[in-house]
């Protein structure tokens, strides 16, 4: 592949129909999320000032214990930010606080994670100011991942080893596009769409299911298997990477307009309602027989925020009402008391029953750091859309 061959720009803006913008009942079960989230968040950034606790243990935030990689600490300045357009000028100081403590993270080629630090913080930063400043360290962050492109594969290499590729890097693939499109770079454009390409070629299987982890010849650049970290096995259907899954390649598809990875995202968004289908939240993996918990919520957080995405860039409105109706469904079951740590001063998380690595035993049953930021993304972007659409009424 060569940049002559890719064309990126600016991403594509959402649509949503406005037969699926949300009623009152269900806003004010928003509500009373944002409510939940506004004390837990608050309570966590008093008792443990300057932390970037991951998961909880006994829904307590652990501040000291194992985190297998370093991809974690947007998520807390994240929902900082998103908190500040709900609950004002206190969480808007954390917010920019939070942010400036990971900036130097922008020169980190350590890990594949770079969008999951600066896309929630600097890039809402930038959002909510116009500042040219606080969209160059996103740029500057997007430069720097593109770093781990390995060319014979065609992928940027995980954090774990230099022949590995994860689907979560779907997720993070946006800051090389906005660096790209921002810096007019077309050896950067053709990163991140050359592993867009490979990503949908060998980890994304016919039924549209995903495997976790993809490892290559490092001498020839040749696939070799697909892989697992934290699925059941290889050939399985890992939650959270199907959702990575469902939010990536959409949002491949806003800078590209590449079909073929909206037709993925589809076809991944597809599997997940197939699988899940009235149950809305998933497994940790739809292939593990027997599991000992029935849900993964962070997975179900992502995905609703992945498939609300769809539900507004996709032409038909059938099909987007199909996609936006079951991510405002998912965002609903989250919002019930099972899920919702709601009368619970105890459980210092927003979501319960979430899942960080269950083979290691890291936050198993518990709130996840990105389940909580992703329900709240998800919330924020379906009341955007509801009042850009009360007001064009």
């Amino acid at each position: 592949m060569t940049a002559a061959a890719v064309t990126v720009a600016e991403p594509l803006s959402l649509a949503v129909p406005a037969s699926v913008l949300p009623g009152a009942d269900v806003l004010a079960k928003f509500g009373r999320a944002w409510d939940v989230a506004a004390q837990k968040v608050r309570h966590l950034v008093e008792q443990h000032p300057d932390c970037f606790p991951l998961y909880t243990e006994h829904g307590r935030w652990v501040t000291e214990g194992e985190a297998w990689t370093n991809w974690c600490e947007g998520f807390l300045g994240g929902q900082l930010w998103l908190l500040a357009s709900h609950e004002g000028e206190w969480f808007r100081d954390r917010a920019e606080h939070y942010s400036r403590l990971i900036e130097h993270r922008k020169d980190d080629e350590s890990v594949h994670d770079l969008g999951f630090l600066f896309w929630p913080t600097w890039r809402r930063w930038y959002e909510a100011t116009g500042r040219a400043e606080m969209d160059a360290v996103v740029v500057h962050a997007g430069q720097t991942m593109g770093r781990r492109f390995n060319a014979p594969g065609g992928y940027l290499r995980s954090f774990l080893a230099p022949d590995s590729t994860f689907i979560d890097i779907m997720m993070n693939v946006g800051v090389i596009f906005h660096a790209a499109v921002r810096t007019h770079d077309e050896r950067l454009a053709a990163i991140a769409v050359g592993h867009c390409r490979t990503t949908r070629r060998h980890l994304v299987r016919g039924d549209g299911s995903t495997a976790h982890e993809g490892i290559f010849d490092l001498d020839t650049g040749q696939f070799l298997r697909q892989s697992t970290q934290q699925g059941w096995r290889a050939d399985s259907s890992w939650a959270r990477g199907q959702a990575w899954a469902i939010h990536g390649f959409g949002t491949a598809y806003r800078y590209t307009r590449d079909r073929r990875f909206l037709d993925t995202a589809r076809s991944c968004a597809d599997f997940y309602i197939e699988r899940s289908a009235e149950g809305l939240v998933s497994p940790n993996d739809w292939e593990e027989p027997q599991p000992a918990l029935s849900y993964e919520s962070s997975a179900a957080a992502v995905t609703a925020s992945g498939m609300w995405q769809l539900a507004g860039l996709v032409a038909d409105e059938t099909d987007a009402a199909r996609y936006g109706d079951y991510a405002v469904r998912i965002l609903e079951r989250l919002c019930e008391q099972d899920f919702l740590a709601v009368n619970e001063p105890g459980w210092e998380g927003v979501l319960k029953h979430g899942i960080y690595h269950q083979a290691k035993g890291f936050g198993v049953d518990e709130s996840v750091m990105w389940g909580d930021y992703w329900f709240l993304e998800a919330i924020d972007a379906v009341e955007r859309a509801e009042t850009r659409g009360r007001a064009s009424g």
